[in-house]
């Protein structure tokens, strides 16, 4: 059977990103878009957040390692955010969608995508 997935869709933080100095002094916006796996019958069944993956507490972590680093490329950001989530979190399976809207002129964003498992 299929793991059940708990997301997060377009967590944006601030944060220095680019290979560019001007980006190295000026925080941009970067958007995540969070797939982990989870249990979610055990939560659906007690209805009590100890027994789920507590989204509020990836998005806080991700706030924090995003926002307090500096990075030059998305992919060393996005394996960043991959691995966390994978060691802290416990899941066995994370996708992480890293983009930097605005970044190319005539487009809405540029970014990668990663999927990691334990």
């Amino acid at each position: 059977m299929k793991p059940d997935r708990l997301f997060i869709e377009g967590l944006e933080i601030q944060t220095y990103v680019g290979i560019y100095d001007w980006e190295q002094e000026q925080k941009q916006t970067v958007s995540l878009d969070l797939e982990m796996d989870c249990d979610a019958a055990a939560a659906a069944k007690t209805d009590h957040i100890d027994d789920t993956l507590n989204y509020k507490g990836v998005a806080k972590r991700m706030i924090d390692y995003v926002g307090g680093r500096r990075f030059q490329l998305i992919e060393t950001l996005a394996e960043g955010c991959a691995q966390i989530i994978l060691k802290e979190f416990g899941v066995s399976y994370v996708k992480v969608r890293a983009a930097k809207p605005g970044a190319i002129r005539g487009a809405r964003t540029v970014g990668t995508l990663i999927e990691r498992r334990a």
